[in-house]
């Protein structure tokens, strides 16, 4: 698992869904955000490092997102671009069911 991070990541509740480039689509529930990443659990997921995805939060997004590792069904990712501050905001304190 990746440590080092660009921004503080947030414990948070929503859900999402992602979508590869071959068009594949998943719902997933979000369990942490930073302005530059978020971290979902998906199961039986086969995402790799370095896979590129587009990551949907709610109704937010796409979210163009490269995966930098995934462990026991959780994923991490990298946002290409931070999230817009009032943007991060709006998913950390208004759509977060925690």
């Amino acid at each position: 698992m990746v440590q080092d991070r660009e921004s503080e990541r947030h414990s948070v509740e929503v859900w999402g869904h992602y979508r590869t480039p071959n068009g594949g689509k998943r719902d997933v529930p979000i369990k942490d955000l930073s302005e530059s990443g978020a971290k979902f659990y998906d199961k039986f997921s086969s995402l790799m490092p370095g896979a590129e995805i587009s990551l949907k939060i709610e109704t937010l997004g796409p979210f163009p997102a490269t995966i930098r590792w995934q462990e026991g069904g959780y994923v991490g990712v990298a946002f290409h671009s931070k999230l817009y501050g009032p943007t991060f905001d709006h998913i950390r304190l208004r759509l977060s069911r925690q």
